[in-house]
């Protein structure tokens, strides 16, 4: 279990750590060149304060393992470092480990005053004068180094930084972590995983099956500690070269995790992998094995592996996509069944399948039974675990609905590489198998509160996001509290969704608004009106935000029925983009930023005519699909797959068009499609839209085009992103497989929000005209559904996990509400 290691660096660092503050990259070239483990300390009071108010660190104050840490850094508490500093981890010459703590120099940094017991010497490198300090027995030393200074448990280390200064080269990948690390949070930590197996395992068992050093090559986290709660959460750097475990993963995005719907509620820990693409995966897979391993296109459509840990035995869990060609197979191993609460238990004439062809993820593992679960399979070698699980899924008894599920998905996001999740149990098991026994008895005797364990990886091309939770289980976890901020009738009545804008002078956000009269406003988060200005016609679709002269000031643009507008912050409008279409009847705009570099195209799209224009305001000469075969239907839609641009169009005649950015065919859709109300969406690489008589037609980036039929009714909601798929039928909503059903009504088609990545869904009953919020899971929020008879927008609050909702009501009001 790998993923263990996030948890064991992290036990590492909690018993290093004794004190510090802030930093600049200079500082880099004054610690020692095979330091291991480093500390970066933005708020040396602020982590000191937190250390020592920290509920989890109180309770390890008398182990074995802190207090012999504590006593190699102890003299640190007559260092007062008055702006950044490093504290490096590092062997001397004498072999042993040692602290370098390096920061800006002061008279007054070694303050010995009050100490009676010392001794201060000065000794002679013949390059630079290092003092030696001894306290009631205790020496460290201390150097100066231009306008910094080294305080350092060993006097190697200092000659050898004295002697090497300005000469030794910073590794590429710790400067590139040290530079994206954060500077609010107290403190960050630096480890070299490929030098840190030794220092980690004086932690494990004498002969540990965990190497540190095949998880990644660079670990950075920043450290925020509070009352009940530890957070680690920072980046994995990995090289293509290198043979570590994160390389499992790379070219792969993770999906949202679905293992804890099946788990019982008395798991003690579950551990799951997801992957957007198993071919991926399984050449990966060869590549870290280095050895020849079967080529499979059984698990071919397997987005998801986990592990379920009950009473000390464990369940294998494959969620698919797709599950005819692993039916087919396990039909031919096969060699026995029985019925259990009409779910099929199948018995096995083979186990050891899963190992062979999902290691290094599945070791040690008898596949010997088998039961289908929606579309996830679920092995175990004891065939009363899959009774278990069969038992509590039916019953909605399952892990998600757990007190340790929602407290630690609180701090971690909905889609997960790795997701390793533990109760107190648990982690007990954990440590059990991994750990010495003296950190195990330290462990026990710390008589911890009731708490979630978390780790969690993110694959992000060459990057992996790391993040590592201890959270104490509290009943205040589990709620959220939702109140009203503000509530605005507006003269006439409101026509247009709310919607939230940036603010580009504050960098917070206000919300736009149309009334009945073609008026449209700009809010401010406390309900005073900012400006108006009437409009010529009614707001076509949504508004959108730019950038046009790529200097952070950001405009308005949008499309009315016979206008392509464009508006600056103050509510004038920017010239050349007043332009007027005599007939009107536009489309709602769509705007293209293909790379990213707001090299805008705004396409306005009437009846056949389509016209691109540029930043300037002017017709892009390349884009030669100037007009379409038949009317288009809504808005125009870019996509990038891969290296790939895609530019989508709905004709009124059936067909759908998918061209290059310069207009021309890329993707030949031949059969036509009755089109539902829906917009085209890219799920899972595949263009994906639906007809009226609730077909769902997948089509290949090569054109195969493939349908299923979901028997939907005809006014039917889709939203979809690359990895996750929303459907509302009649009063059902479904979100990746996960169904809810809801009050009978008239609904809106569902939304789907990213905050602080997280996924929530909103759904909008206009008939009973009530909102819901959901999360990834098809989980309800608490707190909802609120009034509202139009589909809500989502702020997250300078990124701290408060929501603002803005929303129309029953009574024409606009409303915002702040969830907490």
């Amino acid at each position: 279990m790998k993923s263990k290691i996030l948890i064991l660096c992290f036990l590492f660092l909690i018993f290093g750590c004794q004190e510090e503050k802030k930093t600049t990259s200079s500082l880099l070239e004054f610690i020692p060149a095979n330091a291991s483990l480093i500390i970066k300390i933005n708020s040396f009071d602020s982590f000191k304060e937190s250390i020592q108010n920290n509920d989890f660190l109180k309770r390890f104050k008398s182990s074995k393992a802190y207090k012999e840490i504590a006593e190699v850094v102890n003299n640190l508490d007559y260092v007062r470092p008055q702006t950044s500093s490093l504290l490096a981890f590092s062997k001397s010459t004498e072999g042993k480990w040692g602290y370098t703590l390096v920061t800006a120099f002061s008279p007054d940094i070694i303050n010995l005053d009050s100490i009676k017991n010392k001794t201060i010497e000065s000794l002679s490198t013949g390059q630079e004068e290092i003092k030696q300090y001894t306290i009631d027995g205790s020496v460290f030393f201390a150097s100066r180094l231009e306008n910094k200074i080294a305080v350092s448990s060993s006097q190697s280390v200092l000659k050898n930084l004295s002697g090497s200064f300005g000469k030794v080269e910073i590794p590429k990948a710790l400067e590139k972590l040290f530079t994206a690390s954060g500077t609010t949070k107290p403190a960050s930590i630096f480890l070299h995983m490929d030098e840190n197996t030794e220092l980690l395992n004086s932690l494990l068992r004498d002969n540990p099956k965990i190497e540190a050093s095949r998880f990644s090559d660079w670990l950075s986290l920043d450290i925020d500690l509070q009352l009940d709660y530890i957070n680690l959460r920072g980046i994995s750097m990995v090289q293509d070269s290198t043979k570590n475990y994160l390389n499992l993963f790379k070219n792969t995005t993770p999906v949202a995790n679905t293992i804890q719907n099946f788990a019982p509620k008395n798991t003690e820990s579950i551990l799951s992998y997801t992957f957007n693409d198993y071919a991926m995966f399984a050449k990966n897979k060869r590549e870290f094995l280095g050895h020849s391993v079967p080529e499979d296109s059984l698990f071919s459509t397997v987005e998801e592996i986990g592990c379920i840990y009950l009473d000390s035995k464990k369940a294998v869990l494959l969620n698919t996509y797709g599950s005819e060609t692993i039916s087919e197979y396990l039909g031919e191993i096969q060699v026995g069944s029985l019925d259990f609460q009409g779910n099929e238990i199948l018995e096995l004439g083979q186990s050891d399948f899963l190992e062979k062809l999902l290691s290094p993820l599945i070791t040690d593992f008898d596949a010997q039974y088998v039961t289908v679960l929606d579309n996830a399979f679920i092995f175990s070698k004891e065939k009363e675990v899959l009774q278990t699980v069969i038992r509590n899924y039916k019953n909605g008894n399952t892990f998600q609905d757990t007190p340790v599920y929602e407290t630690a998905m609180e701090n971690i996001a909905s889609e997960s590489t790795i997701l390793y999740l533990s109760d107190s149990d648990g982690i007990k098991d954990m440590l059990n198998a991994h750990f010495s026994k003296t950190f195990i008895q330290d462990f026990s005797k710390s008589k911890l509160k009731p708490t979630a364990y978390g780790a969690q990886v993110v694959a992000d091309k060459d990057i992996f996001h790391t993040n590592v939770i201890i959270n104490s289980i509290t009943s205040k976890k589990s709620n959220r509290s939702i109140s009203k901020s503000f509530s605005l009738n507006l003269e006439n009545e409101i026509t247009m969704n709310p919607q939230f804008v940036v603010n580009h002078n504050t960098k917070t956000k206000e919300i736009v608004v149309q009334d009945v009269d073609n008026t449209l406003y700009l809010i401010s988060r406390n309900g005073k009106i900012l400006w108006s200005k009437k409009l010529d016609g009614r707001i076509q679709g949504k508004v959108h935000q730019v950038d046009i002269y790529k200097n952070g000031r950001l405009q308005l643009a949008f499309t009315t029925n016979n206008q392509f507008l464009i508006l600056d912050r103050n509510g004038e409008e920017v010239k050349p983009f007043v332009k007027s279409f005599e007939g009107g009847n536009l489309n709602p705009l769509a705007v293209f930023d293909y790379d990213g570099k707001k090299d805008y195209r705004f396409v306005v799209v009437q009846n056949e005519k389509i016209f691109m224009y540029n930043n300037k305001g002017n017709i892009v000469t390349g884009f030669t699909y100037t007009e379409a075969e038949h009317p288009v239907l809504g808005a125009p839609k870019h996509f990038r797959i891969g290296k790939k641009d895609y530019l989508t169009f709905k004709l009124s005649d059936g067909s759908l068009k998918i061209l290059s950015r310069v207009g021309k065919v890329r993707v030949k859709a031949d059969k036509k499609i009755d089109f539902s109300e829906n917009e085209i969406y890219v799920y899972k690489n595949k263009f994906i839209v639906t007809d009226k008589d609730g077909i769902l037609y997948q089509i290949d980036e090569r054109g195969k085009m493939s349908e299923a039929n979901l028997n939907l009714n005809e006014d039917h909601g889709l939203d979809a992103t690359s990895k996750t798929l929303v459907l509302m039928n009649n009063n059902e909503l479904s979100i990746k497989g996960n169904k809810v059903e809801l009050d009978l009504g008239v609904y809106l088609p569902p939304k789907i929000f990213y905050i602080y990545d997280k996924i929530y869904i909103s759904l909008t009953d206009i008939q009973n005209q009530r909102v819901y919020l959901f999360d990834s899971m098809a989980k309800p929020i608490p707190n909802f559904p609120i009034f509202g008879t139009s589909p809500i927008d989502l702020n997250d609050v300078d990124n701290d996990r408060k929501l603002e909702v803005v929303v129309k009501d029953q009574d024409n009001s606009l409303i915002m509400y702040n969830m907490n």
